[in-house]
Protein backbone atom coordinates (compact mmCIF):
# COMPACT_ATOMS: atom_id res chain seq x y z
CA UNK A 1 0.00 0.00 0.00
CA UNK A 2 2.56 2.47 0.70
CA UNK A 3 4.47 2.14 -2.66
CA UNK A 4 1.25 2.48 -4.25
CA UNK A 5 0.16 5.43 -2.44
CA UNK A 6 3.90 7.13 -3.60
CA UNK A 7 2.69 6.95 -7.34
CA UNK A 8 -0.24 7.78 -7.24
CA UNK A 9 0.31 11.14 -4.81
CA UNK A 10 3.40 11.83 -7.39
CA UNK A 11 0.79 11.62 -10.04
CA UNK A 12 -0.32 14.76 -8.67
CA UNK A 13 1.99 17.11 -9.52
CA UNK A 14 1.52 15.72 -13.28
CA UNK A 15 -2.03 16.34 -13.38
CA UNK A 16 -1.55 20.24 -12.24
CA UNK A 17 0.43 20.63 -14.77
CA UNK A 18 -2.07 18.81 -17.50
CA UNK A 19 -5.17 20.90 -16.23
CA UNK A 20 -3.80 24.35 -15.25
CA UNK A 21 -3.06 25.69 -18.85
CA UNK A 22 -7.12 25.05 -19.35
CA UNK A 23 -8.83 26.42 -16.09
CA UNK A 24 -7.82 28.76 -12.95
CA UNK A 25 -7.00 26.80 -9.79
CA UNK A 26 -9.63 27.16 -7.17
CA UNK A 27 -12.55 26.51 -10.08
CA UNK A 28 -10.89 23.03 -10.76
CA UNK A 29 -10.25 22.04 -7.47
CA UNK A 30 -14.35 23.12 -6.47
CA UNK A 31 -15.31 20.82 -9.74
CA UNK A 32 -12.86 18.03 -8.38
CA UNK A 33 -14.32 18.00 -4.84
CA UNK A 34 -18.29 18.18 -5.94
CA UNK A 35 -17.48 15.03 -8.60
CA UNK A 36 -15.83 13.28 -5.67
CA UNK A 37 -18.59 14.27 -3.31
CA UNK A 38 -20.64 12.59 -6.15
CA UNK A 39 -18.62 9.57 -5.84
CA UNK A 40 -18.70 9.07 -1.83
CA UNK A 41 -22.46 9.43 -1.80
CA UNK A 42 -23.64 6.64 -3.07
CA UNK A 43 -20.89 4.25 -1.94
CA UNK A 44 -21.55 5.11 1.26
CA UNK A 45 -25.35 4.55 0.99
CA UNK A 46 -25.04 0.92 -0.85
CA UNK A 47 -22.73 0.11 1.55
CA UNK A 48 -24.60 1.18 4.62
CA UNK A 49 -21.18 3.14 6.60
CA UNK A 50 -21.66 5.02 9.04
CA UNK A 51 -21.41 8.78 10.00
CA UNK A 52 -19.45 10.43 12.75
CA UNK A 53 -21.41 10.24 15.35
CA UNK A 54 -20.27 13.28 17.28
CA UNK A 55 -20.17 16.92 16.62
CA UNK A 56 -16.50 16.95 18.03
CA UNK A 57 -15.33 14.59 14.90
CA UNK A 58 -17.26 16.05 12.41
CA UNK A 59 -15.36 19.25 13.14
CA UNK A 60 -11.99 17.62 13.65
CA UNK A 61 -12.44 16.19 10.01
CA UNK A 62 -13.37 19.40 8.48
CA UNK A 63 -10.06 20.67 9.73
CA UNK A 64 -7.93 18.32 7.93
CA UNK A 65 -10.53 18.54 5.40
CA UNK A 66 -9.90 22.61 4.88
CA UNK A 67 -5.98 21.65 5.71
CA UNK A 68 -5.14 18.75 3.41
CA UNK A 69 -7.47 19.69 0.76
CA UNK A 70 -8.38 23.47 0.24
CA UNK A 71 -4.79 24.48 1.52
CA UNK A 72 -2.73 21.83 0.52
CA UNK A 73 -4.09 21.15 -3.25
CA UNK A 74 -4.82 24.64 -3.53
CA UNK A 75 -1.19 26.24 -2.61
CA UNK A 76 0.10 23.16 -5.34
CA UNK A 77 -2.35 24.35 -8.10
CA UNK A 78 -1.92 27.62 -7.69
CA UNK A 79 1.92 27.10 -7.98
CA UNK A 80 1.54 24.97 -10.67
CA UNK A 81 -0.75 27.76 -12.33
CA UNK A 82 1.78 30.84 -11.44
CA UNK A 83 4.41 28.96 -13.79
CA UNK A 84 6.44 26.31 -11.18
CA UNK A 85 7.26 22.85 -12.67
CA UNK A 86 5.95 19.92 -11.37
CA UNK A 87 9.27 18.28 -9.77
CA UNK A 88 10.03 21.58 -8.39
CA UNK A 89 6.66 21.91 -6.78
CA UNK A 90 7.03 17.86 -5.55
CA UNK A 91 10.66 18.67 -4.21
CA UNK A 92 9.43 21.89 -1.96
CA UNK A 93 6.21 19.80 -1.05
CA UNK A 94 8.80 16.68 -0.04
CA UNK A 95 10.53 18.64 2.71
CA UNK A 96 7.53 17.58 5.00
CA UNK A 97 8.87 14.94 6.65
CA UNK A 98 11.32 17.51 7.72
CA UNK A 99 8.63 19.45 9.64
CA UNK A 100 6.52 16.93 10.33
CA UNK A 101 9.67 14.86 12.32
CA UNK A 102 10.91 18.66 14.19
CA UNK A 103 7.11 19.09 15.30
CA UNK A 104 7.01 15.62 16.58
CA UNK A 105 10.32 15.65 18.32
CA UNK A 106 9.92 18.54 20.05
CA UNK A 107 6.26 17.54 21.64
CA UNK A 108 7.00 14.24 22.33
CA UNK A 109 10.07 15.83 24.60
CA UNK A 110 7.64 18.04 26.86
CA UNK A 111 6.25 16.83 29.68
CA UNK A 112 2.48 15.68 28.73
CA UNK A 113 -0.26 18.81 28.95
CA UNK A 114 2.72 21.17 30.04
CA UNK A 115 2.91 23.19 27.30
CA UNK A 116 0.73 24.62 24.25
CA UNK A 117 1.48 24.55 20.67
CA UNK A 118 3.44 27.66 20.72
CA UNK A 119 5.44 26.80 23.76
CA UNK A 120 6.55 23.58 21.79
CA UNK A 121 7.40 25.41 18.95
CA UNK A 122 9.38 28.29 20.79
CA UNK A 123 10.84 25.30 23.07
CA UNK A 124 11.43 23.01 20.23
CA UNK A 125 14.92 23.66 19.05
CA UNK A 126 15.95 22.98 22.30
CA UNK A 127 14.99 19.05 22.25
CA UNK A 128 16.42 18.17 18.65
CA UNK A 129 19.10 16.00 17.59
CA UNK A 130 22.83 17.13 16.21
CA UNK A 131 21.93 14.27 13.85
CA UNK A 132 18.29 15.72 12.86
CA UNK A 133 19.60 19.76 12.59
CA UNK A 134 22.53 18.11 10.01
CA UNK A 135 19.15 16.54 7.92
CA UNK A 136 17.07 19.60 8.65
CA UNK A 137 20.21 22.07 7.12
CA UNK A 138 20.95 19.47 4.06
CA UNK A 139 17.35 19.21 3.09
CA UNK A 140 17.34 23.16 2.99
CA UNK A 141 20.65 23.36 1.26
CA UNK A 142 19.04 20.79 -1.09
CA UNK A 143 15.95 22.86 -2.16
CA UNK A 144 17.64 25.96 -2.38
CA UNK A 145 20.42 24.22 -5.00
CA UNK A 146 17.28 23.51 -6.76
CA UNK A 147 15.46 26.57 -6.84
CA UNK A 148 18.42 28.87 -7.41
CA UNK A 149 18.84 27.36 -10.81
CA UNK A 150 15.03 27.56 -11.30
CA UNK A 151 15.28 31.32 -10.66
CA UNK A 152 18.05 32.20 -13.68
CA UNK A 153 17.59 29.20 -15.61
CA UNK A 154 13.87 27.90 -15.41
CA UNK A 155 11.79 27.21 -18.99
CA UNK A 156 8.11 28.12 -19.47
CA UNK A 157 6.07 25.83 -17.03
CA UNK A 158 9.30 25.68 -14.87
CA UNK A 159 10.20 28.61 -13.29
CA UNK A 160 10.43 29.54 -9.62
CA UNK A 161 9.18 32.96 -8.87
CA UNK A 162 8.41 34.34 -4.99
CA UNK A 163 4.35 34.20 -5.92
CA UNK A 164 4.58 30.26 -7.16
CA UNK A 165 7.07 29.59 -4.31
CA UNK A 166 4.56 31.03 -1.60
CA UNK A 167 2.04 29.50 -2.90
CA UNK A 168 4.40 25.52 -2.75
CA UNK A 169 5.41 26.72 1.13
CA UNK A 170 1.81 27.19 1.84
CA UNK A 171 1.14 24.06 0.83
CA UNK A 172 4.14 22.47 2.44
CA UNK A 173 2.74 24.32 5.56
CA UNK A 174 -0.67 22.84 5.16
CA UNK A 175 -0.10 18.88 4.25
CA UNK A 176 2.17 19.23 7.50
CA UNK A 177 -0.27 20.85 9.90
CA UNK A 178 -2.99 18.71 8.53
CA UNK A 179 -1.29 15.41 9.09
CA UNK A 180 0.05 16.02 12.47
CA UNK A 181 -3.54 17.83 13.40
CA UNK A 182 -5.80 14.40 12.07
CA UNK A 183 -3.03 12.29 13.73
CA UNK A 184 -3.71 14.14 17.26
CA UNK A 185 -7.41 14.15 16.61
CA UNK A 186 -9.49 12.43 14.30
CA UNK A 187 -10.74 9.01 15.63
CA UNK A 188 -10.45 5.91 13.28
CA UNK A 189 -13.40 5.84 11.23
CA UNK A 190 -14.40 4.69 8.05
CA UNK A 191 -12.86 6.43 5.16
CA UNK A 192 -15.68 6.65 2.79
CA UNK A 193 -17.11 8.64 5.07
CA UNK A 194 -14.07 10.33 6.63
CA UNK A 195 -13.42 11.59 3.39
CA UNK A 196 -16.35 12.82 1.92
CA UNK A 197 -16.98 15.10 5.28
CA UNK A 198 -13.45 16.16 4.44
CA UNK A 199 -14.44 17.14 1.08
CA UNK A 200 -17.47 18.93 1.86
CA UNK A 201 -15.20 21.48 3.89
CA UNK A 202 -12.95 21.76 1.37
CA UNK A 203 -15.90 23.17 -0.98
CA UNK A 204 -17.38 25.06 1.28
CA UNK A 205 -13.78 26.84 1.71
CA UNK A 206 -13.27 26.58 -2.45
CA UNK A 207 -16.09 27.41 -3.57
CA UNK A 208 -16.44 31.24 -2.70
CA UNK A 209 -12.51 31.54 -3.55
CA UNK A 210 -13.40 29.95 -7.28
CA UNK A 211 -16.40 32.53 -7.99
CA UNK A 212 -13.91 35.49 -7.80
CA UNK A 213 -12.10 33.79 -10.66
CA UNK A 214 -12.58 35.54 -13.95
CA UNK A 215 -10.88 32.84 -16.43
CA UNK A 216 -13.33 30.51 -17.23
CA UNK A 217 -12.78 26.62 -17.19
CA UNK A 218 -12.02 25.64 -21.87
CA UNK A 219 -12.89 21.99 -21.61
CA UNK A 220 -11.33 19.57 -23.52
CA UNK A 221 -9.86 16.13 -23.49
CA UNK A 222 -6.40 17.16 -21.36
CA UNK A 223 -8.70 19.20 -18.83
CA UNK A 224 -11.14 16.00 -19.21
CA UNK A 225 -8.36 13.58 -18.45
CA UNK A 226 -6.82 15.70 -15.47
CA UNK A 227 -9.70 16.08 -13.87
CA UNK A 228 -11.27 12.22 -14.02
CA UNK A 229 -7.56 11.03 -12.47
CA UNK A 230 -7.52 13.27 -10.25
CA UNK A 231 -11.54 12.50 -8.68
CA UNK A 232 -11.08 8.80 -9.34
CA UNK A 233 -6.38 8.27 -8.74
CA UNK A 234 -6.20 11.37 -6.61
CA UNK A 235 -9.20 12.04 -4.06
CA UNK A 236 -11.15 9.10 -4.47
CA UNK A 237 -7.83 6.57 -4.10
CA UNK A 238 -4.70 8.69 -3.04
CA UNK A 239 -6.73 10.36 -0.55
CA UNK A 240 -8.19 7.48 0.95
CA UNK A 241 -5.07 5.44 1.02
CA UNK A 242 -3.34 8.63 2.55
CA UNK A 243 -6.13 8.52 5.53
CA UNK A 244 -5.65 5.09 5.86
CA UNK A 245 -1.98 5.27 6.42
CA UNK A 246 -1.98 7.95 8.96
CA UNK A 247 -4.31 6.78 11.04
CA UNK A 248 -2.79 2.83 11.13
CA UNK A 249 0.93 4.18 11.54
CA UNK A 250 2.93 6.50 13.21
CA UNK A 251 2.99 10.20 11.59
CA UNK A 252 6.56 10.44 10.84
CA UNK A 253 6.89 7.56 9.24
CA UNK A 254 3.99 7.75 6.92
CA UNK A 255 5.61 11.69 6.02
CA UNK A 256 8.69 9.80 5.34
CA UNK A 257 7.11 8.42 2.33
CA UNK A 258 6.90 11.97 0.77
CA UNK A 259 10.40 12.05 0.55
CA UNK A 260 9.84 9.74 -2.26
CA UNK A 261 7.28 11.77 -4.47
CA UNK A 262 10.00 14.20 -6.03
CA UNK A 263 12.23 12.22 -8.07
CA UNK A 264 9.30 10.20 -8.98
CA UNK A 265 7.34 13.05 -9.67
CA UNK A 266 10.93 14.53 -11.38
CA UNK A 267 11.03 11.16 -13.85
CA UNK A 268 7.21 11.16 -14.87
CA UNK A 269 8.09 14.95 -15.87
CA UNK A 270 10.99 14.42 -17.76
CA UNK A 271 9.38 11.79 -19.77
CA UNK A 272 5.75 14.11 -20.15
CA UNK A 273 6.71 17.35 -20.49
CA UNK A 274 10.37 17.46 -21.29
CA UNK A 275 11.05 19.02 -17.88
CA UNK A 276 15.14 18.70 -17.33
CA UNK A 277 17.04 16.32 -15.17
CA UNK A 278 20.44 18.09 -14.35
CA UNK A 279 23.25 17.30 -12.54
CA UNK A 280 21.76 20.54 -10.62
CA UNK A 281 18.76 18.72 -9.57
CA UNK A 282 19.98 15.50 -9.22
CA UNK A 283 22.61 16.61 -6.65
CA UNK A 284 19.54 18.75 -5.03
CA UNK A 285 17.39 16.37 -4.71
CA UNK A 286 19.76 14.07 -3.55
CA UNK A 287 20.81 16.27 -0.69
CA UNK A 288 17.27 16.95 0.35
CA UNK A 289 16.49 13.36 0.27
CA UNK A 290 19.88 12.72 2.73
CA UNK A 291 18.39 15.36 5.23
CA UNK A 292 15.25 13.55 4.82
CA UNK A 293 16.31 10.49 5.69
CA UNK A 294 18.64 11.77 8.69
CA UNK A 295 15.72 13.30 10.73
CA UNK A 296 12.71 10.53 10.41
CA UNK A 297 16.16 7.62 11.09
CA UNK A 298 14.60 6.38 14.73
CA UNK A 299 17.24 6.61 17.00
CA UNK A 300 19.49 3.87 18.10
CA UNK A 301 18.49 2.40 21.22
Amino acid sequence: MPWVFVLIWSTGFIVARYGMPHAPPMSFLAVRYALSIACFLPWIVWAGVSWPRSRAQWLHLGVTGVLMHAMYLGGVWAAVKAGMGSGLSALVVGLQPVLTAVWLTASQRLPTGSASGAAVGAAGGAHISRRQWLGLLLGLAGLVLVVSRKFTAGGPGDTATPLNLAFAVLALLAITAGTLYQKRHVQPCDVRSANAVQLMAALVVTLPLALMETESMRWNSELVGAMAWSVLGLTVGGSSLLYLLIQRGAAASVSSLMYLVPPCTAMIAWVLFSEPITLTTLAGTALTAAGVALVVRPPRP
